[in-house]
């Protein structure tokens, strides 16, 4: 999308201004459009192996986004196995929401039918994102979620949950009624995996503005506003789901609003 598509607040005054620090990573110079990010995280902790958002997956189902509707693209699970990781080694699945682009992967179709993608799994998903589906469902939910829930292998918590000392849960709502971001301790060190609180470098500096797909937008301007004050200008490494590679860094203060300082 442009970004006053995707940001209804925007002007295309906001956009020529912003745009040389944009592009090429962020804007595409051909287009005029955002770039996106759609990204799973690896974490291996001293006990498990944990997969963040598992993205688009394939013959899913989408009336939103013609290249995401029944792709058969399997890169994704490649690049797993480029990692050293099988579906069977995988423990844990964590859910930062439910959308379909953050989910994909939960499950593969198998003989007709949909089948969880990681056998040995525990898929953790908050209980007031899994109520909200179970009483909106959709494709998405029918075929990425339902199958995991027949199966036995979700785990609904609350947003604050703690897998363990290493890896716990912080509710971050606005985006979905139960968005949560997946924070990280190890070795003195800190990380935050902040999944759709932000959406494009534009909101640091407009954290104001709203993105077209917030279920709640107050509440996720409340959200967005509160995660960056908490966590500018501290140790703790940001790791987002949309933003450009490297997509980490931290927090950082900048002109008297928010900036971000990218990984090298």
């Amino acid at each position: 999308m442009k970004p006053t598509e995707a940001f209804p607040e925007a002007t295309e005054r906001d956009g020529a201004a912003l745009r040389h620090w944009l592009e090429p990573n962020a804007l595409c110079t051909r287009s005029d459009m955002l770039i996106l990010a759609v990204q799973s995280y690896l974490i291996r902790t001293s006990r498990h192996t944990v997969l963040v958002d598992t993205c688009v997956g394939c013959n899913k189902r989408n009336e939103w986004f013609p290249p995401w509707h029944q792709r058969t693209d399997t890169s994704w699970l490649a690049r797993l196995a480029a990692a050293g990781v099988q579906p069977n080694d995988v423990d844990f699945v964590l859910c930062t929401h439910l959308h379909g682009d953050h989910c994909g992967w939960n499950t593969r179709l198998v003989d007709g039918r949909w089948v969880p993608t990681f056998p040995n799994a525990r898929y953790v998903m908050t209980r007031g994102e899994l109520q909200n589906y179970e009483t909106n469902p959709t494709d998405g939910y029918r075929e990425n979620v339902l199958p995991i829930v027949e199966a036995g292998q979700a785990v609904p918590v609350e947003a604050d949950h703690a897998l363990d000392d290493e890896v716990w849960l912080e509710p971050t709502p606005g985006h979905t009624p139960g968005h949560v971001a997946v924070a990280l301790a190890s070795g003195g060190k800190r990380a935050l995996m902040c999944g759709d609180v932000m959406h494009s470098p534009l909101q640091w500096v407009y954290p104001e503005w709203r993105y077209w797909a917030d279920f709640d937008p107050e509440l996720a301007k409340k959200t967005r506003r509160e995660f960056l004050e908490a966590n500018c200008n501290s140790d703790r490494l940001v790791m987002t789901a949309r933003f450009p590679s490297p997509s980490v860094g931290r927090v950082i203060e900048r002109d008297g609003t928010f900036g971000f300082d990218f990984l090298d």
